[in-house]
């Protein structure tokens, strides 16, 4: 098979969360695990630090890989979901995984993924583990595709476990409430393994201390942190990202080998973008006008960017608008301007959500604008009718940034 073949395998016959939602979650570890022993067991020969969180896992990862980088280590970044090929979730020192390395793989497992029915994250992940013991990485960044407990990465044992924060999101899996959801998320602390906590609240805070009291391991929470380097990631929400990252260097520090100094550090908090290639996180794309892309697809996330927004001077916004459908819409809308000119799209993607529905529901919380047949269309129209002192936001999805980008 081609790469191109090969991925239209991999996205067509296997369930994956990112386009099919729900037929694609599996409450349970069996099918991992099962794949790890059937790979001999790769993540046992790599060392590890596993992200988990509702926002910010992303970036925080991506910080974490380019300070390591900086110091002459061999990372491995491994991210969920991707945003123009599918190689960009499997990193090493920001050089995405090989085409003919997929492929081979694909067609070594083939047989073992169709008889087991295992699904595009498990193997993803199993793709992911494989590649990173081949290279003989020095460490690897993990990001957690959903949740934390039952997640296809939560079969390793790192040497710091980290939760950015907990906002309301994904609710049909993990649950309705911040505390249902620290507990999914929690289950990636380990016995004895140290966690550090980004953000906190009082709701979530209890959570991650009985889970780390049962566990026997250190809790570090981040907001302790005082210094606020420079950073090339530019969204005000980065602060909080750059804290969890700077204290889980620091606690890496204490617990192995792997040693930064202040200005290896703040060398890779400053070229994240150069080093590991991230994409999305308030990415300026045009100027004159003013055109930020960024991929915040839930309240939590949506709420903060928005902020930034309005804080900034232009004469008009325009908001290119595109969601999935599987959004507590009322909840989200409520949160966007009035103000703003909005182009609805619909990502071309299964789970996107009809442009003519979110228009609607805009239009009943007072959000004004047309619909467009693509989220090209919805940009191309937003950038005609823009002027050089204006402002332009595309956001609600990852696939609506993708497919800008």
């Amino acid at each position: 098979m081609t790469y191109e073949q090969t991925l239209e395998w991999m996205f067509a016959q296997l369930p994956i969360y990112q386009l099919q939602g729900a037929s694609a979650y599996k409450a349970n570890l069996d099918n991992a695990i099962l794949l790890s022993n059937y790979l001999s067991n790769p993540e046992k020969n790599i060392k590890f630090i596993h992200v988990a969180g509702t926002n910010g896992k992303g970036s925080t990862s991506h910080l974490l890989a380019s300070a390591l980088q900086e110091g002459g280590y061999k990372v491995g970044l491994y991210t969920s979901p991707h945003l123009k090929d599918f190689r960009e979730r499997i990193k090493i020192n920001g050089e995405e995984i090989s085409k003919q390395f997929v492929v081979t793989f694909i067609q070594k497992h083939k047989s073992f993924y169709e008889q087991y029915h295992l699904s595009f994250f498990e193997m993803t992940v199993g793709l992911a583990f494989s590649y990173f013991a081949h290279e003989k990485v020095d460490i690897a960044i993990i990001e957690v595709g959903l949740g934390g407990r039952l997640d296809a990465t939560n079969i390793i044992t790192p040497l710091v476990s980290v939760i950015t924060n907990i906002g309301i999101d994904h609710t049909q899996f993990l649950g309705n409430t911040l505390e249902l959801i620290a507990e999914e998320k929690a289950g990636i602390i380990k016995q004895n393994i140290p966690v550090v906590i980004g953000e906190y609240t009082d709701e979530t805070k209890p959570v991650f201390l009985n889970k780390a009291a049962s566990t026997t391991s250190k809790i570090i929470f981040a907001s302790e942190i005082k210094e606020n380097y420079e950073s090339d990631l530019l969204g005000s929400y980065q602060i909080y990202n750059k804290r969890t990252a700077l204290a889980t260097l620091r606690e890496l520090e204490q617990v192995s080998n792997f040693k930064l100094s202040e200005d290896q550090i703040k060398s890779g908090f400053l070229n994240v973008k150069i080093n590991t290639g991230l994409r999305g996180r308030w990415d300026q794309i045009g100027k004159h006008p003013t055109i930020i892309a960024d991929t915040a697809h839930n309240s939590a996330g949506l709420s903060v960017i928005l902020d930034q927004v309005a804080s900034l001077e232009y004469d008009q916004l325009h908001i290119v608008l595109g969601v999935v459908n599987d959004k507590d819409l009322n909840s989200i809308l409520a949160l966007f301007p009035q103000n703003a000119r909005y182009y609805f799209c619909k990502p071309n993607n299964a789970r996107g959500l009809s442009a003519t529905i979110l228009q609607e529901s805009g239009a009943a919380l007072g959000l004004r604008g047309l619909t467009y047949n693509s989220v090209s269309d919805a940009y191309r129209a937003a950038v005609e009718s823009a002027a050089t002192t204006d402002f332009i936001l595309i956001c609600g999805s990852n696939f609506t940034v993708a497919e800008v980008l």
